[in-house]
């Protein structure tokens, strides 16, 4: 009888927030080996919100899978920051420049000390009026409960998320997510998932402080997510007119079991309009698990 395949699955929290905190991702190493199901599996069973997957790669330094328990998705910004946080620690970073190829094509990293940095497209806008009281009813909020002159949107900067500002810190904390709803809609508008945001005037260090829900992906909330970081900062800059380059911005401080993370965007502006970004942050390396295969 052939023995299962035992591979080793590194767990690093990637966007920890003083060296705390942060969103745990699965790394695997060397995965040319795997087909994309023998991934799913994997990925099944290391039951964080994403896996990333490492292999060689023809047209960039790495080539780059991410999977959550239950799909492939194209991009994973939190398991990207801590897949390249890793091979910097590993000495297998041949400078501070480097690649990912996706299944959505190329982008550039860029490390920057203890950061990394990913990029992401110039972001696009899509209205949501017609769709607002149904995304309001999957939060359990009301009209009176976002920020005034403040749209709802999609926005994408390489994967879809609904923006949602709210007029204050308790409308965050006291969300009411409906899974289902968020679920169905999200499957309707091929999002990522929701993305709540409010801005904190007592806090002038952090931009905005955050909350990211993707049922439609097996997650019911996440720690940090770089890849609705990006999102966050074009609207802010674009819809909130907040004429800055740079922004900090904090997750996960409000699930049931905190892990405040943050995620550093840097926008790059020509002629007042966004051009590209990349939104990175630091990972640690925390444990290492086996899953049979």
């Amino acid at each position: 009888m052939k023995a299962n395949k035992k591979v080793q699955v590194q767990i690093v929290n990637a966007f920890v927030h003083n060296d705390e905190g942060g969103n745990p991702a699965g790394v695997v190493l060397d995965a040319d080996q795997f087909s994309s199901d023998q991934k799913l599996a994997i990925a099944s069973k290391v039951g964080l919100s994403e896996t990333a997957f490492i292999s060689q790669s023809d047209t960039a330094d790495f080539k780059l899978d991410f999977f959550t328990p239950n799909r492939q998705i194209a991009h994973c910004g939190h398991a990207t920051i801590a897949a390249f946080s890793y091979l910097k620690q590993l000495g297998r970073l041949k400078n501070a420049n480097s690649s990912k190829e996706t299944i959505d094509g190329n982008r550039k990293i860029k490390i920057e000390g203890d950061l990394a940095f990913m990029e992401q497209r110039k972001p696009t806008y899509t209205s949501l009026a017609d769709r607002e009281t149904l995304i309001l009813a999957s939060l359990g909020i009301q009209k009176l409960d976002l920020l005034p002159n403040a749209p709802i949107q999609l926005v994408n900067t390489g994967n879809s998320f609904v923006i949602v500002p709210v007029r204050d810190l308790n409308v965050l904390k006291t969300l009411r997510p409906d899974q289902d709803r968020i679920a169905a809609i999200s499957e309707e508008l091929d999002l990522i998932g929701y993305y709540v945001f409010v801005i904190d005037p007592s806090d002038a260090e952090i931009d905005a402080k955050t909350r990211m829900f993707a049922p439609r992906y097996g997650i019911e909330e996440e720690a940090a997510t770089g890849m609705a970081g990006g999102p966050l900062a074009a609207y802010l800059y674009d819809r909130l007119q907040m004429n800055k380059p740079n922004f900090q911005i904090e997750q996960g401080s409000y699930m049931d079991v905190a892990s405040s993370s943050l995620i550093t965007v840097n926008l790059q502006i020509e002629n007042g309009e966004i051009v590209g970004l990349m939104a990175g942050g630091k990972g640690i390396l925390k444990s290492h698990i086996e899953v049979e295969l």
